[in-house]
């Protein structure tokens, strides 16, 4: 059986005691096992990341910007190998794995242009003689702590930008699928960057509380559920850390009554059911405005989500695969009972789904919920999973409230050809990524990536310039040169002021 070990500076060393299962979601069997590591590991990867980090902050950001073009590069020309590598233990399909891997280079090319991106503020004659300025630099040794809906994209949005500044990295991937994550610090190694800059440890709860109590560790990024993010980011401000972590979200899709129900239905098919629902930013809820609207929009979801085909992941005509493990389907299975047992109508039922060869894969069918309400726990909580709910909304105000008082604040898209409705709705609605007819509105690298409420702990978001601040610290110099007429004399006990 496949072995996959932390990838760290000496090696890992003796095999570890601890080892947890990496399932084919397809055939629902196990086809490799991870090692677990412990302190005791964390602190020989640290101690390697602290041994090669000066010396990389010290190289010049554009041969920094160069090593990030060569690892753009490697990645580019093992596409192929990273997506099916990322199917095979994900489940999500080929075509929906390369777009994983795809916009996790979207942030490495924002990382390409770091010169730009470091360059300080100056300024000339801010008092007598007197200049002000200041640099960005780094913070030392970084860690991520990533989920396994993007093994790919969610670490390079993480190490892309730390190391890029100067930082050295440490990245605990979800032990569910971590083959990914080790081939890429493998590139970036093949890059040019130094042994200990980039470096994987797996694990569970043991290494991330490491990492989070590590005092060499100064910043920790975290993507995952909402309990947990809130967890660590509690647990790692404790230990002074700076800490941004990213939770659960259940977005909403708002459609207006002069929505084109057409595109409507086109994007909620990819938006709720694409990558199996298993996205922070899916759309697992639409909220029709107005009856007419609501019933005009079941009608045409009920075909369009009736003949979508659930295939396993090699499948080049499957709109989606299977769920990452069995542990995972029962939970929202589970949840669909739940949507149930609350009076919400099963109008098309995904549980129990079965293909034909791969009885015991992970699947679960496209699964439609009309009639939801507010008060149920199963539009509260986040499925994660290929289940889209209707909630109905009476009009526009009674729309624009529901994003806005649930506990999440991830994401949210309106529907309209009403530019005012757009546009106020942008203004209002307490959400921190909105969608004007755009079903995931995932920002582009040079903008940032970051929820509100639950959905996200810290107060710096990820990639783009907000990336930048996290992984830096600023410095400010002022700075004078005294001119040696002997004029500034008999001040030296003042505080200095720049009249």
């Amino acid at each position: 059986m496949r072995q996959i070990d932390h990838f760290i500076v000496g090696g890992a060393g003796k095999t570890a005691a601890r080892h947890h299962d990496i399932f084919d979601p397809n055939q629902g069997e196990v086809q490799a096992q991870v090692a677990l590591g412990d302190a005791a590991l964390l602190d020989r990867a640290v101690a390697a990341a602290m041994a090669a980090q000066p010396e990389w902050a010290a190289t010049n950001p554009q041969k920094r910007a160069r090593v990030m073009f060569e690892f753009k590069r490697l990645v580019e020309a093992n596409m192929d190998e990273l997506a099916h590598l990322l199917s095979s233990e994900h489940g999500k399909v080929i075509a929906d794995a390369r777009g994983d891997v795809q916009r996790g280079l979207d942030v490495i090319e924002f990382a390409c242009g770091i010169p730009h991106a470091l360059k300080g503020e100056f300024t000339q004659g801010a008092g007598p003689g007197i200049d002000v300025y200041s640099m960005r630099q780094p913070l030392g040794i970084g860690a991520g702590i990533t989920p396994f809906n993007f093994p790919a994209m969610i670490p390079m949005w993480m190490f892309g930008v730390s190391i890029a500044v100067g930082n050295a990295f440490i990245l605990k991937p979800s032990e569910r699928d971590p083959s990914v994550p080790v081939r890429l610090a493998e590139l970036m190694l093949e890059a040019g960057a130094p042994e200990g800059i980039l470096q994987v440890v797996h694990g569970d709860k043991e290494m991330v509380d490491a990492i989070l109590d590590h005092p060499d560790i100064a910043a920790v990024s975290f993507v995952g559920s909402s309990d947990i993010a809130h967890y660590v980011y509690k647990r790692g401000v404790a230990a002074g850390k700076r800490v941004q972590a990213m939770g659960g979200a259940k977005n909403h899709g708002i459609v207006m009554p002069d929505a084109d129900l057409d595109q409507v239905v086109n994007d909620l098919s990819g938006a709720a059911f694409g990558s199996a629902g298993e996205r922070c930013m899916a759309l697992p809820v639409v909220v029709p405005v107005g009856e007419d609207t609501a019933q005009r929009l079941r009608e045409k979801l009920i075909p369009a989500i009736e003949k979508m085909r659930v295939g396993i992941s090699t499948d080049s005509d499957a709109d989606y695969g299977p769920v990452v493990t069995a542990e995972h389907k029962a939970r929202v299975e589970g949840w669909i009972a739940t949507a149930e047992k609350e009076g919400g109508e099963i109008v098309i039922d995904g549980r129990g789904f079965s293909l034909q060869g791969h009885e015991k894969g992970f699947f679960i069918g496209p699964t439609l919920i009309d009639h939801v309400t507010p008060d149920m726990e199963s539009y509260k909580e986040e499925i994660f999973g290929p289940v889209l709910q209707m909630v109905r909304a009476a009009n526009f105000e009674e729309a624009l409230a529901l994003p806005s008082k649930h506990q999440y604040g991830n994401g949210v898209a309106i529907f309209t050809r009403n530019g005012h409705a757009a546009r106020e709705f942008a203004a209002r609605v307490n959400v921190g990524m909105v969608g004007i007819n755009v079903p995931i509105p995932v920002p582009v690298a040079y903008h940032s990536f970051g929820g509100w409420k639950r959905s996200a702990f810290g107060d710096t978001n990820q990639h783009g310039m907000e990336g930048i601040k996290f992984w830096t610290k600023v410095k400010t110099i002022t700075q004078r040169w005294p001119d040696g007429s002997g004029s500034d004399e008999g001040n030296a006990f003042v505080i200095p002021t720049m009249g």
